[in-house]
């Protein structure tokens, strides 16, 4: 049981971290968005779904934010 609420303590101070972190950062955006950018991750070179960007080119929803 204690480490049933050692577990749910901890998934809180999580929980609780990534909210004040959206409600800190301008427009509540995360950074790196574009999981295609790794090489590891997106082996045939396919474009972002997200912004558009191909893996050999910077995230397109960066840019348009700065």
């Amino acid at each position: 049981m204690q480490l049933f609420l050692v577990s749910i303590v901890l998934l809180g101070i999580c929980f609780a971290g990534i909210a004040i972190k959206i409600i800190l950062k301008k427009d509540g955006e995360f950074s790196g968005t574009c999981a295609s950018n790794n090489p590891l991750l997106n082996k045939e070179g396919e474009s972002c779904s997200f912004c558009g960007a191909r893996p050999d080119e910077q995230c397109k929803s960066n840019t348009e934010a700065a």
